[in-house]
């Protein structure tokens, strides 16, 4: 069935010449690993490739191999042959309308219940992060790495299995990592990029995340929360919470770690991060958003006392 979705993809990528590459808003080292990999891949083959995020790209992963030529933008751009939307479960979570720029859109996604809206859907709920989806298409069209794509791919595993520590890490996404340090990459060197370079607002920012850390009465929830007022007082943005909703689940006895980022007056974005026992997919679907069983987000309207309340009925939270 993959081998047979990944011809159907191929015969698409050879009959386009202007292609678009983009994922879901808000993008974390899967999203822009997996985007960055293809295009590089596709400019490669000599394709007129653009990589397109609405919230473009922060540190940690600024240093990703492509970064610097990823629009934020599609004003002005001709129309493509065809577009890939990578890690995004829904078309909507791209953040602008695709359809006027791209007579054709693939939909490569690895998220449960992910939307069928392409001509072509390779969805595998089985694959560690959409980066490795990527590598099997190049794998299949006998297209040579880089080590600029080896890189982009090898990021998206590792942000996506949180360094294989989450229940992700499966024998496909350590053999892909070993073929992609095998091929030169510097482990030490993506690891300290993405984990010992950090800018001073973020720690600050965390420091003041971490004094909202709320626990449930029965010990298996816990929560952090991040408002527009701690962004402004430490010149943050979004991307400095990154990896922020995987404090409380350390706590011994957490089950379900719950963090709240305020986006607007009266929005939160909710991430939810689960030990196995709850499904926190579930949970994020029922709230109007998506993912997997163990780490899932929703966006959610109110004040922090009104979201919160929502969220924890929906536990079942004392």
């Amino acid at each position: 069935m993959a081998e047979s979705l990944i011809r159907k993809i191929l015969k698409k990528i050879d009959a386009a010449q202007r292609i678009l590459v983009t994922a879901h808003t808000s993008p974390d080292g899967d999203a822009l690993g997996s985007t960055l990999a293809l295009t590089l891949a596709l400019r490669e083959m000599g394709k007129d490739a653009i990589a397109f995020n609405l919230d473009g790209i922060t540190s940690p992963f600024n240093f990703l191999p492509g970064a610097e030529f990823l629009l934020t933008s599609l004003d002005g751009q001709h129309p493509f042959d065809l577009g890939f939307v990578l890690d995004a479960g829904e078309l909507k979570r791209v953040g602008v309308d695709l359809i006027p720029y791209c007579r054709e859109l693939i939909n490569v996604d690895h998220h449960p219940y992910s939307e069928q809206f392409g001509v072509v859907n390779y969805l595998d709920e089985t694959a560690c992060a959409t980066g490795v989806i990527v590598r099997r298409i190049l794998q299949e069209k006998g297209h040579p790495l880089s080590l600029s794509v080896a890189t982009c791919i090898y990021v998206a595993i590792l942000s996506d299995t949180g360094s294989f520590r989450y229940s992700n890490a499966n024998p496909e996404a350590f053999n892909t990592a070993a073929e992609m340090i095998g091929m030169g990459i510097d482990a030490w060197d993506v690891a300290s990029r993405l984990y010992e370079t950090q800018p001073v607002q973020r720690l600050q920012l965390l420091g003041a995340a971490l004094q909202t850390l709320t626990l449930s009465r029965c010990g298996r929830f816990a929560s952090l929360a991040v408002t527009s007022e701690m962004f402004q007082r430490f010149s943050a943005d979004a991307g400095h919470t990154d990896g922020f909703v995987n404090y409380p689940r350390s706590i011994e006895g957490v089950e379900v770690s719950i963090f709240f980022r305020q986006t607007a007056e009266n929005t939160f974005k909710v991430g939810f991060r689960s030990k196995g026992k709850i499904d926190v997919g579930a949970l994020a679907r029922e709230l109007g958003g998506g993912g997997h069983h163990n780490a899932s987000g929703a966006t959610v309207e109110g004040d922090l006392q009104q979201v919160r309340a929502i969220v924890t009925s929906r536990l079942g939270i004392a």
